[in-house]
C-alpha cells in the first residue's frame, strides 16, 4: 500500500476511533467495484464488506433500539430501524465522515462525480462499518454504530415511529376527500443491495420521493416526506407527522 495512502486511512481511522491492526480492511472498503476492475493487483472490491456491513449495522441497530426503547414492540422496533438506516441518512452520516474522499473509483465513476453519490457513500459506509467488526469484534462496531446513530435518539423520550402511509392516508381523507398513490419510479444497485425510488402524488401532484432498500421502506419515506410537506403548505396539524425519528434535514 502506498504511503500517502496509508496515512489517509490512518488519518480516517482516527475520525472512526479505531486502530486498525490490518490498515487492508479499512483500505478495501473503500475500494469500489469499478476502480478493483481497472486495477485487478489492488485486490477486491468493497461488495462483500458492504454485504456483511448491511448485517452487521440491522444488528448492531436493533441492539441500540432495544436497549434504547425495551417497551417497544417488535413492529416499532422494525420501523425504527428502517427509519435510522436507509440510504438518505446512511449517505448523510457518510458525509459527515468525509468518505467520499476516501473512496478509490474507477475513471468512469470518478467522472460523474461518484464520489458524492448517495448509494455509493451507503454502501460505503456499510463496507467500513463490517470492516471495523472484522478486525475489532462486535464491541467495536456497537460503539460506532451508537456514536454514529445515538445523537439521533438522544432528544427522544418515546419511540415515535409509525406508518406513515396509513398516517397519510387518514390525513388525506380527512382533508381532501381522496387517497394517495405510490409511484416507483426506479430500482437499482446489485441484487443483495437494491435501491428503490418510490413518489406519493395526491391526484394529479407530485408530493414527496422516497428511497429505501425494498419498495415497503421507500413508500414509507415518501409517506413521511408529503406529510412534513403539507404541514408546511398550512395543512394543519397531521397526526403522527413529525418523522420518525425527527431526523435533521439533509
Amino acid at each position: 500500500m502506498p504511503a500517502d495512502r496509508k496515512q489517509l486511512l490512518k488519518d480516517l481511522a482516527r475520525r472512526l476511533g479505531h486502530r486498525f491492526k490490518d490498515l487492508r480492511l479499512l483500505d478495501q472498503a473503500l475500494r469500489h467495484t469499478s476502480y478493483a476492475h481497472e486495477n485487478p493487483l489492488s485486490g477486491p472490491s468493497n461488495e462483500q464488506l458492504e454485504f456483511l456491513g448491511d448485517a452487521v449495522l440491522a444488528l448492531t441497530v436493533t441492539n441500540l433500539l432495544l436497549w434504547r426503547f425495551p417497551q417497544s414492540s417488535e413492529g416499532e422496533l422494525s420501523r425504527g430501524r428502517a427509519a435510522l438506516v436507509n440510504a438518505r441518512q446512511l449517505a448523510s452520516l457518510a458525509r459527515q465522515l468525509e468518505l467520499g474522499s476516501y473512496l478509490l473509483l474507477g475513471r468512469g465513476e470518478e467522472s460523474q462525480a461518484g464520489q458524492e453519490k448517495p448509494s455509493l457513500l451507503a454502501d460505503a459506509l456499510e463496507a467500513v462499518l463490517a470492516a471495523c467488526f472484522l478486525d475489532g469484534g462486535l464491541k467495536v462496531a456497537e460503539k460506532l454504530t451508537r456514536n454514529w446513530l445515538e445523537p439521533l435518539l438522544a432528544p427522544l423520550t418515546a419511540p415515535p415511529w409509525q406508518d406513515f402511509k396509513t398516517a397519510l392516508q387518514e390525513f388525506t381523507q380527512a382533508r381532501f376527500k381522496t387517497s394517495p398513490t405510490y409511484k416507483l419510479l426506479s430500482e437499482s444497485g446489485p441484487h443483495h443491495a437494491r435501491y428503490f425510488l418510490v413518489e406519493v402524488w395526491l391526484n394529479d401532484r407530485p408530493l414527496a420521493q422516497g428511497e429505501g432498500r425494498n419498495k415497503k421502506q421507500a413508500s414509507q419515506t415518501a409517506a413521511r416526506l408529503a406529510l412534513e410537506r403539507l404541514q408546511e403548505e398550512g395543512g394543519g396539524d397531521c397526526k403522527g407527522a413529525s418523522g420518525p425519528l425527527a431526523l435533521p434535514p439533509h
